[in-house]
């Protein structure tokens, strides 16, 4: 976009004409725009789920710009989005769209970890080769703990509790339910959806000995049309629980199916449950029990959250607050402040480290892998009661049930990065 000039308000042809002589109007150049970029999908199936981040997005660019003195200097964000069609593939040709185009950082993370492992592995090796245009990777969605652990790069931060983190936050819940007894495990057919079967086998046995796990399926992620011979494998089993990383269209017709064999099961699921659709779903099965984990419980917050919450049910795009989006745009703004440049370099160097007490409590952005600390609560779909669920969602009277929560201090889990830095850094 090319700079805008503005002009000073001209002297008027009287006041002119009295003066000895008129002086060249004076001009001042807007400052370059910071140029960020968004890379999801925003088409197909699970296009709801992209479509919804862009919002919760736009929002923090928006606070962010509003300000008097912009992002910094007068400088303002200038946002481009791309559609990634939830492939690895498209995701690399839009980052390297938004690389031409000038982006700085790039915020990604719901196509699934796959998707963005292959965004920071590009994005790494395009950083080593071209030091003058260099970018960040901002992840707000993925979770897999590689991302921040064996895979990790110096160019790519996690705002969002990785697996492990969300999984632990879920044991805790599970410690205090006697009524999960046997937990059929029926996941999506990639890294994660494998990643939290194993980690959830792992973590909730050594919370409760007693658990029985009754067996274990995947399926491809975004392709099953009808789950119910999933469901019908599972409810033969015994099972009360489902462990389930499935998000969007496939926990929702998961939730279907389950709803139409009339199988009254607890779902155990990382934050997919508080995408569009789900709870939705959840009111027109009226079964079962949808348990998830998330910085926040929807409809329940500070002043604050609140406030944000009923912004993004304003938009288009649909009512589903992110509250982490917000906060990925308001670490990378206070790191740019700090560092005082627009320099990727720079920037990652000043978010390393990063403590900041935000909207939902106490947060740090860990150096040694660039992890985000927050807190994580674990909260159920139920219907709208006046008391501990006040707000509904999907155009229903059902909404979110505060559960259990655990502080960001409790989720500082042990890491396997061994970070590769780069030359001054």
């Amino acid at each position: 976009m090319p700079a805008v000039i503005r002009f000073a308000r001209p002297l008027s042809a009287l006041a002119c004409a009295g003066a000895l002589s008129c002086a060249p109007l004076a001009y001042a150049v807007d400052p370059a725009p910071i140029k960020v970029a968004f890379i999801d999908q925003l088409s197909g199936p699970l296009s709801n789920v992209g479509e919804q981040f862009l919002a919760n997005l736009k929002l923090g660019i928006d606070d962010a710009n509003a300000q008097p003195q912009g992002v910094l200097n007068g400088a303002r964000y200038e946002l481009s989005t791309y559609d990634n069609k939830l492939s690895a593939q498209d995701s690399l040709s839009a980052l390297q769209s938004a690389i031409d185009a000038g982006a700085k950082i790039v915020f990604t993370g719901g196509s699934g970890s796959s998707v963005v492992a292959a965004m920071v592995d590009a994005a790494t090796k395009h950083n080593e080769r071209n030091p003058t245009k260099r970018v960040l990777i901002i992840n707000y969605a993925s979770i897999d703990p590689d991302l921040t652990g064996a895979h990790c790069s110096f160019w790519h931060f996690a705002t969002e509790a990785n697996t492990a983190m969300k999984m632990r936050a879920l044991a805790n819940f599970v410690k205090t339910q006697p009524d999960i007894r046997k937990v059929y495990s029926l996941n999506q057919d990639y890294a994660h959806g494998r990643l939290w079967a194993s980690l959830g086998k792992q973590m909730i046995s050594a919370a409760r000995p007693d658990v029985q796990f009754t067996g274990e399926t995947l399926h491809p992620i975004g392709k099953v049309k009808d789950f119910a011979p999933y469901v019908s494998k599972a409810k033969a089993t015994g099972a009360d629980t489902l462990l389930t990383g499935n998000w969007g269209q496939d926990l929702n017709l998961l939730i279907k199916a389950a709803g139409d064999m009339s199988y009254d099961v607890r779902y155990l699921n990382h934050s997919g449950a508080g995408a569009p659709g789900t709870v939705l779903a959840v009111s027109q099965a009226k079964i079962g029990k949808v348990t998830w984990v998330s910085e926040w419980t929807p409809g329940n917050g500070n002043a604050q959250l609140m406030q944000m919450d009923a912004r993004v049910r304003q938009t288009p795009a649909g009512e589903h607050f992110a509250p982490r989006t917000v906060l990925s745009v308001e670490l990378v703004t206070d790191a740019i402040r700090k560092a005082n440049s627009t320099d990727p370099l720079k920037i990652a160097l000043a978010l390393e480290g990063m403590q900041k007490q935000s909207f939902l409590g106490d947060v740090t952005m860990r150096k040694v892998d660039h992890q985000l600390l927050l807190p994580q609560v674990v909260s159920t779909i139920a219907p709208v009661d006046g008391k501990t669920v006040k707000v509904g969602y999907d155009g229903t009277q059902w909404g979110h049930k505060t559960e259990s929560a655990t502080p960001a201090k409790d989720l500082d889990l042990p890491t396997t990065c061994k970070m590769k830095r780069p030359a001054g850094a």
